[in-house]
């Protein structure tokens, strides 16, 4: 039952981020849309700052023809002077989606070349492989494993230049292992 919820709970977060419609979430949880749009609708009766954040969003892509992550990318939108509701609809998901997803990947970029630049992790022996959504896979000695565990921490915990620009901290979970199977 907890790992069933723990989906849903998960899907409903994501699907907040993503800008999924009711419809599309109740397709999701096999429920009603009625079902579906009470949900979102308890969702953000706690979270008002969220609703005008991807309200906000929604009017900056239409006004501006683009929105903007963390670090200033930029994702510009055609305009909607002809498009259909569907094509707005498309715009106004991809308006609330792109500073959430490009802002996560404007993190996880600066995290890794922060570990790439790092002369004690490179004293180590230790060099970035492999990055997989907000996960990183080095690979190095297992004598210094523990050292180079907390290097790496500390590296993706304050990825922009050694400090954390944000306005919450990065936390950071991080594991050693033989190879990657043995690390999940």
């Amino acid at each position: 039952m907890f790992a069933s919820e723990r989906r849903k709970a998960k899907m409903l977060n994501f699907s907040i981020a993503y800008g999924k419609t009711a419809v599309g979430l109740a397709r999701d949880w096999k429920v009603s849309v009625r079902e579906a749009r009470e949900t979102v609708a308890r969702w953000y009766g706690g979270r008002e700052e969220v609703l005008r954040w991807q309200k906000d969003r929604k009017k900056e892509a239409r006004r501006s023809g683009c929105v903007h992550t963390l670090l200033g990318r930029a994702r510009t939108f055609p305009s909607t002077t002809n498009a259909t509701q569907s094509h707005k609809n498309h715009i106004d998901r991809a308006a609330i989606n792109t500073p959430v997803q490009g802002s996560a990947a404007d993190v996880a970029m600066c995290a890794m070349l922060e570990i790439s630049k790092n002369a004690r992790l490179k004293e180590l022996g230790w060099k970035l492989l492999l990055q997989v959504h907000d996960e990183v896979i080095l690979e190095g000695p297992t004598e210094s494993a523990e050292v180079a565990k907390a290097v790496v921490v500390e590296c993706m915990s304050k990825p922009f230049d050694g400090k954390n620009i944000l306005k919450v901290g990065l936390s950071v979970d991080a594991k050693f292992a033989k190879n990657w199977y043995s690390a999940k």
